[in-house]
């Protein structure tokens, strides 16, 4: 059977997965900053991939890899939580669905 190269970030089990289905893989763990890259080129994937389907899986997949990224940037879940009550206090959220036509 031929070897498929990857070279994208997987989840977690996906090496025992593969492992586990009689194939093998090789993977590495990343430094932080391939780690970040990587991240970012995984959002990039998720976003297009929900933007095509409009999936509700890969809104998960998207929030999941926004985790890491906040969680490598060294952010804590209360100051994320702090900066978006402050942004909502400060320009509000999207529930008046507002379309903003043209400013003069």
């Amino acid at each position: 059977m031929p070897t498929i190269n990857y070279n994208k970030l997987v989840r977690d089990k996906i090496p025992e997965i593969i492992e586990d289905s009689g194939k093998t893989c090789k993977w590495e763990v990343l430094p932080d900053e391939e780690f970040i890259e990587m991240l970012n080129i995984k959002l990039h994937e998720e976003v297009n991939e929900y933007l095509e389907t409009g999936s509700v899986e890969e809104l998960v997949d998207i929030n999941e890899v926004i985790k890491a990224i906040i969680e490598c940037k060294g952010v804590s879940k209360e100051e994320i939580e702090d900066i978006g009550l402050k942004k909502l206090e400060t320009k509000g959220g999207f529930k008046k669905r507002i379309l903003l036509k043209s400013v003069d």
